[in-house]
């Protein structure tokens, strides 16, 4: 059976494709129109699972209705909720649409088919919906009694099952509920772990935790041990009121001015952290030069995310020069003299050739010419996915990339060009917790 339907559903597409050349002939919907639609059954469009035929379906699935007089459907509804039709997917014998991606206000478990006549048919079709998806969370290390809002999906509140949110075990305060995000109040009592949401459709968990501790790579507090001394230019190490949990380091001053062309400035941009030592051959001395791969875990990068929080005053808004977000290995800088290092690997010592090289990294622009980014002097969490890292300074697109754990020794986040011409700023921006962890 299943080589006679992925035959079907090739001899569909070809169908498309000939409807849509032929445009002097009868249109299938000039065909079919003023016909009563038939629909025989429903199977999903992956031709993995062709074999099967479908009576229900979840929110967003890719399906295709097999019948007769289809061609001049002009809506299909799923319940209350009206899918988008795409006129070249309608034949007079398939319609494939998908199920819209939004919780039903009024269940019918039926999918309606109605042609620009106003003939309609119903078929029994029931539309499930998935469990709360958490996908972000605008503060990870956001204060016990702070509201904070959660990004994700199918966060269905039923009159009958109420809604929940939970930091681990412990229950929150919703403040607001939509379908895809949630405003709530961090519990008293909160500790390191998941968020977990419960709808009547079943309970979904983070991926990331509440004070996510996992692959942190610098917390100026001592979690590794790691800071901002392993390099030319050491940058401060701050704790004060506005601080989100304990110390944190800063890009800029405030003060120091950063052109509209985002040009060079490590003495006040620049957060480095190069491993190594002057000994001879090359060390690596526990918390305090270690190689960033020996401390979090760089394998399967391309599905991890670089995290950190980040605080900007309103009136110390940044408007100039890409976030440059550049991991290395030592063979292209490291700390201490070049030569080679206690595994017999040549290090290259201090430099600045590999962020003016086609080398790749991380470049994020919040602002834009007419408008200056802050964050109103709140902390919020930014996630940056490693797979996304595929610049050289000036924006274009690099000549040599990330390609093994080994690539992951340094560290270094500079505020430099990026291709983009801003307005002179004295930006001051407040960084903390900076770790690498699973997407």
């Amino acid at each position: 059976m299943k080589n006679n339907i992925r035959y079907t559903l090739a001899a569909i597409a070809g169908i498309m494709a000939a409807g849509v050349l032929s445009s002097c002939e009868e249109t299938y919907a000039e065909k079919d129109k003023g016909a009563t639609p038939e629909i025989k059954y429903a199977r999903t469009c992956n031709i993995e699972q062709a074999d099967s035929l479908v009576t229900s379906a979840s929110l967003g699935a890719h399906l295709c209705f097999v019948g007769n007089n289809l061609g001049d459907v002009q809506q299909v509804w799923f319940n209350d909720q009206k899918a988008k039709l795409n006129p070249t997917m309608v034949t007079s014998n398939t319609i494939i649409v998908d199920i819209p991606n939004v919780i039903p206000g009024e269940v019918t478990n039926m999918a309606r088919f109605i042609t620009s006549t106003g003939k309609e048919t119903q078929f029994p079709f029931e539309v499930s919906v998935p469990a709360p998806r958490i996908e972000s969370m605008s503060c990870e290390y956001a204060h016990a009694g702070d509201v904070v809002t959660i990004d994700g999906a199918y966060f269905a509140d039923d009159p009958n099952v109420p809604l929940t949110v939970s930091f681990g075990d412990i229950p929150a305060r919703i403040r607001s509920i939509s379908q895809e995000r949630l405003s709530v109040e961090v519990p008293e009592g909160a500790v390191e772990a998941p968020i977990v949401v419960t709808s009547i459709y079943g309970e979904g968990k983070s991926s990331f935790k509440y004070m996510d501790t996992t692959g942190m790579l610098f917390d100026f507090d001592g979690i590794t041990g790691l800071g901002t001394t392993q390099s030319w230019h050491a940058r401060p190490v701050i704790s004060d009121e506005t601080s989100i949990s304990g110390n944190y380091t800063t890009l800029g001053d405030g003060n120091a001015t950063m052109s509209a062309a985002g040009g060079w400035d490590d003495n006040n941009f620049s957060f480095e952290y190069w491993p190594g030592s002057w000994n001879t051959p090359t060390d690596y001395p526990s918390r305090v030069g270690e190689r960033l791969f020996d401390v979090a875990d760089f394998s399967d990068f391309n599905n991890k995310s670089l995290k950190f929080e980040l605080c900007i005053p309103s009136d110390k808004a940044w408007q100039a020069g890409a976030m440059q977000i550049i991991f290395a290995g030592t063979d292209r800088v490291s700390y201490g003299n070049a030569g080679t290092d206690i595994f017999g690997n040549t290090v290259v010592g201090p430099n600045n050739d590999y962020v003016n090289s086609g080398w790749a990294r991380g470049l994020w622009t919040p602002w834009t010419a007419s408008t200056p980014y802050h964050t109103d002097g709140k902390w919020i969490t930014v996630s940056l996915p490693i797979k996304d890292f595929v610049y050289q300074s000036n924006g274009s697109g690099a000549d040599s990339f990330l390609s093994s754990p080994e690539d992951f020794a340094s560290l270094r986040i500079f505020l430099l060009d990026g291709g983009q011409t801003g307005v002179d700023c004295t930006p001051l921006l407040k960084i903390d917790n900076i770790r690498v962890v699973k997407n």
